[in-house]
């Protein structure tokens, strides 16, 4: 690669490809090289704005030897067949978020890249936000003592137009719902800071898109293994959608993360950085509250650094795809709860 930049490939030029291309681009040692879309008008578009090359199939993407890490954005149930043809013929992968729709594909990817010795990461760039780092530096230094409750509300919104832009947003079985294609970020930095979720109840509704035959609403009662509990409370029906709310409660301090800034930091052992804590974040930051791309590129960048970072140090990325299916296994028993009217004990099976 010219200036050692490593190559990238796209698989999927959807929506979410512009914010990847745009963090390749920005990445100072990443080059883009080629993608491809099932629809190759897509695929020409995508390069025409970022550059490299429009390919006519996935097979010329990881024939490539310039290639070296492949992103594969395809919808939600269509990840695991090209991320395992793509670590077995010897690339790395980031996988958009969530890594699959079911635990035996998931499994099926992990393995993959075990036997390949490649490194395979998932698109949840929001464990990267510096509030999310804060909190969780604070978890791992014990400051909230015992934690007991951690909770996540999501209030957005999305027109029906946006579900009718594509086929597979209109569809359940491709995770096209609130819980997967929206609160799915959410679930998992409750599970990347309060930890496994023990059991939980959900309830899942269509409060404002009758065209579409999927949940537009969700609320889930959790319990943690750590005895915290929690609530997440996720919608697109709310107009004009507000910013997220992250809340993190424990017997001697509570963090709060509102959009992408600290809004709540507050500890019974004051410590000399915490007022800098405090400053974290922009009230004006767009988090797509109110639009599908209404978010900046900067946490896909970071994503994209560490997995430079990973393969040159030979190490692991930072969002593995074990811990994205701990977030994959609660989103499926919130589904087995809201269809059962149960509550559900984990794991699964």
């Amino acid at each position: 690669m010219p200036n050692d930049k490593l190559g990238f490939g796209i698989v999927g030029c959807g929506l979410v490809s512009q914010f990847h291309g745009k963090a390749i681009t920005a990445a100072e040692e990443a080059e883009l090289i080629a993608a491809t879309d099932m629809i190759p008008e897509r695929a020409a578009e995508f390069c025409k704005q970022f550059g490299g090359d429009a390919t006519d199939s996935f097979e010329a993407i990881i024939a490539r030897d310039d290639i070296d890490v492949v992103n594969v954005l395809t919808p939600n149930a269509h990840h695991e067949q090209y991320v395992v043809q793509a670590l077995e013929a010897g690339k790395h992968v980031i996988v958009e978020k969530p890594p699959e729709m079911t635990l035996e594909k998931t499994d099926s990817m992990i393995a993959a890249s075990e036997r390949a010795g490649k490194k395979l990461a998932v698109c949840l760039q929001v464990r990267l936000r510096r509030a999310i780092e804060a909190i969780r530096a604070a978890v791992d230094a014990g400051r909230f003592g015992r934690l007991l409750h951690g909770d996540t509300y999501m209030k957005w919104f999305r027109t029906t137009d946006y579900y009718m832009s594509d086929h597979w947003r209109q569809q359940r079985d491709q995770g096209a719902g609130v819980t997967i294609q929206h609160a799915f970020h959410y679930i998992d930095l409750l599970h990347h800071l309060m930890g496994p979720v023990k059991s939980l109840r959900a309830h899942m509704s269509n409060l404002a898109h009758p065209q579409v035959d999927l949940e537009d609403t969700l609320l889930a009662f959790l319990r943690y293994e750590n005895g915290a509990q929690g609530v997440v409370q996720a919608s697109t029906a709310l107009y004009p959608g507000t910013d997220i709310r992250l809340e993190i409660n424990g017997e001697n301090g509570t963090a709060i993360m509102e959009g992408e800034r600290i809004t709540t930091w507050d500890f019974g052992d004051e410590q000399p950085d915490d007022e800098e804590v405090r400053s974290i974040g922009s009230e004006q930051a767009k988090t797509a509250a109110g639009g599908a791309a209404d978010f900046a590129f900067f946490e896909h960048q970071w994503l994209i650094e560490d997995m430079i970072r990973a393969i040159e140090t030979d190490s692991e990325p930072r969002v593995t795809c074990p811990s994205a299916r701990g977030t994959l296994e609660i989103a499926l028993a919130m589904y087995k709860s809201a269809d059962e009217g149960t509550e559900v004990t984990l794991p699964l099976g």
